[in-house]
């Protein structure tokens, strides 16, 4: 299993000019190197605050730049950012964008606050218009950029404060394409085969997105659901009876074969070193074997395993990757209806699908779509969910005629009470247009029936880590 609450690694590339570096020697405000070294502590410590920073120190030298792709190389950075110091000599930059193995990179130029001159009449203070000169060094460096066509590689120009909170995104997005490439999905057991639009290539999966698919089986389930002692199954069910309404009509014999079998199904992609458990939840074989779809992972005290229903390894990505950028529960859903009084569109999923938002509604229901099947435990309750008010992020990720794409808008989630049947749902309303114009620019794009959604606006986020895998990247706002 990847891990998904790791900081992102971030490496930090100052360059300075060798041709400068002893000059300013005995005056007041020092040498050139000294400034800079001065000058690269807010820098540093503003990096910092990013996720792990590795910082080789300000590169002067072909030697000092090896030394730091080969820092980057072996700390496996998720990105880098880069930027000159003042003006510099072009010959350590070029090495980097020749010989770094590809790596998402920030080329950015800080602008100061205040200079630390006004005329340059006397030496401190035309060392001090050198130390200052970045703007020179960026430009001059920016014109090797088109020349190598690296990918992954964007620019940013501001203050610190501007830099930082454009790296703050930026980093982010790199740390969780550096995270899908440690991942691993898996598969049970099939694609679904009555939704063809949602199938994906696993080999290109792996190679354009990172995470490795592993197929889990039905039967494998089941022997892992025979581990689990029942009183292990009562006491969770217990725990969810104790901060959850449980509706009269629940069968609780039903209540603890669905705990048995959704922990089953964590421990089981648990074992298999899964991450994201796409899970075909209407396979008739599951219903045949098991009895019932699984409906409350994530457990009590569970492993970190997200699962989404269906069969949809793309809808999963969404549901994954929001999870990585959010850091909360995230929902798997589908819209259903668009309800045009209320100006706004109902959407959720039945089958599994996280519960554990504190702001979220939970009652512990029948899943009555199946109550009337000839199943051994026809109607087995699930974790009914109602989803909290507040801006999402909705997310849509499958596989296109040429590149996987992302569709990304903002929702806004309304208060509603529970009131679609066996199938957690929510209100959402657009935050900029009608449901209707929403929908007709996602058919239009063409798009599969499935999405993520999570709490907060991480849209720009998304657009990063699409330029980041090379995918169809479309906003709507």
């Amino acid at each position: 299993m990847s891990n998904m609450g790791r900081k992102a690694r971030v490496g930090l590339l100052l360059i300075g000019s060798p041709r400068f570096r002893a000059l300013g020697e005995g005056t007041p405000s020092g040498d050139y190197e000294a400034r800079q070294a001065k000058a690269s502590k807010r820098i540093v410590s503003a990096a910092g605050e990013l996720g792990d920073l590795i910082n080789p120190g300000i590169v002067y030298s072909r030697e000092d730049m090896r030394r730091a792709m080969d820092e980057f190389f072996m700390k496996r950075a998720d990105c880098v950012i880069a930027l000159y110091m003042s003006w510099a000599e072009d010959f350590a930059w070029i090495r980097f964008l020749r010989d770094m193995p590809e790596i998402p990179i920030l080329f950015a130029h800080i602008v100061r606050d205040t200079l630390g001159f006004t005329d340059t009449h006397d030496e401190n203070d035309f060392i001090e218009f050198l130390a200052a000169g970045g703007l020179v060094g960026t430009q001059e460096a920016s014109g090797s950029i088109p020349r190598f066509s690296r990918p992954m590689m964007e620019t940013a120009v501001g203050t610190l404060a501007d830099v930082m909170e454009r790296a703050r995104v930026f980093t982010q997005a790199a740390r969780v394409r550096g995270i899908l490439r440690e991942s691993v999905i898996g598969l049970l057991a099939s694609y679904n085969e009555v939704m063809w639009s949602t199938y994906v290539d696993p080999y290109d999966i792996f190679t354009k997105i990172g995470p490795e698919i592993r197929f889990l089986s039905v039967a494998g389930l089941t022997e892992e659901i025979d581990k689990v002692a029942p009183e292990e199954a009562r006491a969770a069910c217990d725990a969810l009876a104790r901060k959850y309404t449980v509706l009269p009509d629940v069968d609780f014999e039903k209540f603890e074969a669905s705990m048995r079998a959704s922990i089953a199904l964590e421990r089981m992609a648990a074992a298999a070193g899964v991450d994201l458990l796409v899970l075909n939840d209407i396979d008739p074989v599951l219903f045949r074997h098991v009895g019932l779809r699984p409906g409350f992972t994530p457990c009590p005290g569970g492993p970190p395993v997200t699962v989404v229903p269906e069969g949809d390894i793309g809808g999963g990505v969404a549901t994954y990757v929001l999870k990585l950028l959010a850091g909360r529960p995230v929902n798997f859903i589908e819209p259903f209806h668009i309800d045009h009084p209320g100006k706004c569109f109902a959407a959720g999923h039945a089958g599994p699908n996280d519960y554990t938002d504190p702001e979220g509604s939970v009652q512990i229901a029948r899943d009555v779509r199946f109550a009337k099947s000839g199943y051994k435990h026809a109607g087995a309750p699930f974790a009914w969910y109602v989803i909290p008010p507040g801006l999402k992020t909705m997310l849509h990720c499958s596989q296109g005629p040429e590149r996987f794409k992302l569709v990304v808008t903002r929702v806004e989630a309304l208060p509603t009470e529970h009131f679609i049947t066996s199938y957690s749902h929510g209100l959402l309303r657009p935050l900029s247009g009608t449901s209707e114009q929403l929908f007709d620019r996602l058919v239009r794009i063409g798009v599969t029936q499935h999405y993520g959604l999570a709490p907060g606006d991480y849209v720009p986020h998304i657009r990063s880590l699409a330029a980041m895998l090379g995918f169809d990247f479309t906003e709507i706002s």
